[in-house]
């Protein structure tokens, strides 16, 4: 089954395409200080071999832009520069690199400001993302569609594009992000038949990873599997390779993205006769490691398990104290409970 997703307006961040027929991207933000430019980069690198596609860092002052340059010289992924209030600080990120903008073009004041920033992005080929986040409605709205609701938030986000428009710039990204679910799968579907801009998917704070990915899971889930979406971050009161991880299994749990090792394995019961709950959290953080596009499946017993294990690439089918090694449905070697995993990675390896 594939999904038929929405055809929106392609950009282009740096090289990494969002939107059009281009593939859904994961995005994060670094939590270091931007002008600590050696934590910065560090921290990056670490998303970079997670699997982030776009990387985001707040930019509040003339030392954070000035550090775009050198964390671009030492990093691979496109750098997003995070910018609120200051339109100087977005001119300021442009010339010192940054492959994108983000910002609220509301709160950055008076017309002639916007056409500052709109002159400096389309001279370096630089696109904007505009964004409403469901704390951030302008009062106009928030009073004519009588609160917060997916009408005011679209409303919002539209008037903030016609700014951008209205100077003569189209080259926009817009998300529109909400803490509760259900609001924010409301207001991209309504605003996803209002206009063709690609859209950044997100529930915003959406709190520590346990309920965070949970609610990121429903929220972006439903909506990529109704074709809405062109690029995502799960935002979480957490590491960012936290967040990198999440986005990338919700896209390979809808077969949206085929990086990365698929790993399914049983719930357990009383059936299990190894220990599958050490083995597989073993696996995952080993299996974290390989960048291949390939089903693993590690089972419990003898009832689902060499079905499910035939099925994969590679798998496990545990007995008593022991497990069989599969390989594309075929049987490899029985192996004891303790070189269960040992085994299993040498198969993929080879």
């Amino acid at each position: 089954m594939t999904i038929d997703r929405k055809k929106t307006k392609k950009i282009f961040i740096r090289d990494v395409a969002i939107g059009g027929d281009s593939d859904i991207t994961v995005q994060s933000m670094t939590n270091t200080i931007t002008k600590d430019i050696d934590s910065t980069v560090k921290q990056i690198h670490g998303l970079e071999s997670a699997g982030c596609d776009i990387i985001r860092s707040a930019v509040n002052d003339d030392d954070d832009a000035r550090a775009i340059s050198k964390i671009k010289d030492r990093t691979k992924i496109p750098f997003i520069a995070d910018i609120q209030y200051d339109y100087k600080l977005a001119i300021a990120a442009c010339e010192n690199g940054a492959d994108a903008i983000r910002l609220n073009p509301g709160n950055i004041g008076a017309n002639w400001k916007i056409k500052e920033v709109v002159k400096a992005c389309s001279y370096l080929n630089i696109p904007i993302r505009v964004g409403v986040n469901s704390g951030s409605i302008k009062k106009e709205f928030f009073d004519k569609y009588k609160g917060v609701n997916s009408s005011s938030i679209c409303y919002s986000a539209l008037e903030e594009i016609e700014l951008l428009e209205s100077n003569g710039f189209y080259d926009i990204a817009v998300s529109l992000k909400a803490s509760d679910v259900l609001l924010t799968i409301e207001s991209y579907r309504k605003f996803s038949e209002m206009s063709d801009y690609p859209l950044h998917l997100g529930v915003t704070e959406a709190g520590p990873p346990s309920k965070g990915i949970i609610k990121s899971a429903v929220g972006i889930g439903t909506l990529l599997a109704e074709g809405i979406g062109d690029t995502i971050r799960i935002s979480l009161t957490s590491s960012p390779i936290d967040e990198v991880r999440a986005g990338n299994d919700i896209l390979k749990s809808l077969n949206l993205k085929k990086r990365g090792v698929n790993l399914i394995s049983c719930p357990t019961c009383a059936r299990t006769k190894v220990d599958l709950i050490s083995l597989v959290e073993q696996a995952e953080k080993e299996l974290d490691k390989i960048d291949k596009d390939i089903t693993v499946a590690i089972m419990g017993c003898a009832v689902n398990g060499p079905g499910e294990a035939r099925e994969a690439d590679y798998g496990i089918a545990s007995g008593n104290g022991e497990g069989l090694i599969f390989k594309k449905g075929e049987i490899l070697k029985k192996v004891s409970e303790e070189n269960l995993l040992e085994e299993l990675l040498s198969e993929i390896e080879k």
